[in-house]
């Protein structure tokens, strides 16, 4: 049972992150006028969804951290490898596709996964 917990845990802090990320990309997209997926975005929107996205992985990382039956830290760490993993699969993907964002913002994506939910998981183990 404390195994399904923990997939638990580091689910609810993935599926909080995506509708968080996704939700808030919709709002940044109306907000500045960009129609979802038809212009690009500028770079100030694009260090806009970094910053953004890095709170929400904090945030995913307590979540995870905070429903772990055991071991809150090292679920918000499974949680930031999970992240590091998806992003950086995301990023090689769209290494080679222009209309996906610039690189940076891919290579920027995955780096900050681990460290958030890291940061995550420390203040929810600091309560």
């Amino acid at each position: 049972m404390s195994f399904l917990k923990s997939i638990g845990a580091v689910l609810a802090g993935f599926v909080a992150n995506v509708v968080l990320s996704l939700t808030t990309d919709v709002g940044v997209y109306a907000a500045w006028g960009v129609p979802a997926f038809s212009q690009p975005m500028t770079d100030a929107l694009f260090l806009l969804a970094i910053g953004y996205r890095a709170v929400f992985g904090v945030v995913a990382g307590w979540i995870a951290a905070r429903l772990a039956p055991m071991a809150p830290m090292r679920h918000a760490l499974a949680l930031g490898a999970l992240g590091l993993i998806l992003s950086t699969l995301g990023a090689l993907a769209a290494w080679n596709e222009p209309g996906l964002g610039p690189r940076w913002y891919s290579v920027a994506i995955a780096a900050v996964a681990l460290p958030s939910a890291w940061l995550g998981g420390r203040l929810r183990g600091s309560r």
